[in-house]
């Protein structure tokens, strides 16, 4: 059984993305906050807020990709941005919407104060369901 995306009648629908999902049992993917960090442990994309949410987004689709998930199958993600610019947030979401193109999973996007790497500027969290458990089943 796939996962199901809930569009709440009542509520605002212009969103970009869903207000619930609901997923099988015993199929969830929890991935660690995704961070722009490239191979060789550097924080990539200098303070340039579009270029760290690129690698952000690459990272968490190669941690997905490792539990038989993919972007297609993230229920929820939650967005923190280092910054109180709503222009910056919006650089950020705008690559993360473009990424998921039509898939619009639930998503919270948040302005923090620090992230944990020094330059750190992006994180993104999501929870996915998991192919893998259906193949197997």
């Amino acid at each position: 059984m796939p996962a199901h995306f809930v569009r709440a009648g009542g509520l605002y629908q212009e969103t970009g993305y869903a207000y619930a999902a609901i997923a099988p049992p015993g199929s969830l993917v929890f991935a660690a906050g995704a961070c722009p960090i490239d191979e060789t442990g550097q924080v990539a994309g200098g303070a340039d807020y579009a270029a760290q949410a690129r690698q952000t987004m690459a990272n968490l689709v190669t941690a997905l990709a490792a539990a038989g998930a993919g972007l297609a199958d993230v229920l929820k993600t939650t967005i923190y941005v280092a910054s109180a610019d709503a222009a910056d947030l919006g650089a950020v979401w705008d690559v993360v919407h473009a990424d998921f193109a039509e898939h619009e999973p639930p998503s919270t996007l948040l302005g923090v104060s620090v992230l944990g790497y020094p330059g750190q500027l992006v994180e993104i969290e999501a929870i996915a369901h998991s192919r893998a458990l259906d193949m197997a089943g």
